[in-house]
């Protein structure tokens, strides 16, 4: 569970880190669109890992698949 929950975090920061580098390497905007999406993707795995932990409350219909269920 724990390697879970630090994988969930990690791929919220890289993802959105790659997107703000993209942005920025297709716009421009250095390095305006890597700190704002480092900031979402920061914000993304903070809640990833929340709702991972049961601390807020799962999507009904989208976190309730049963491959899920099975993996905890």
């Amino acid at each position: 569970m724990a390697l879970r929950l630090g994988a969930d975090f990690v791929a919220g920061v890289v993802v959105g880190a790659a997107i703000g580098w993209v942005i920025d390497w297709l716009a421009g905007t250095s390095p305006w669109g890597l700190a704002v999406f480092l900031l979402l993707g920061f914000a993304a795995g903070v809640l990833s890992v929340m709702r991972s932990a049961g601390l807020v409350a799962k999507r009904p219909g989208i976190d309730d698949d049963p491959v899920i269920r099975r993996m905890d």
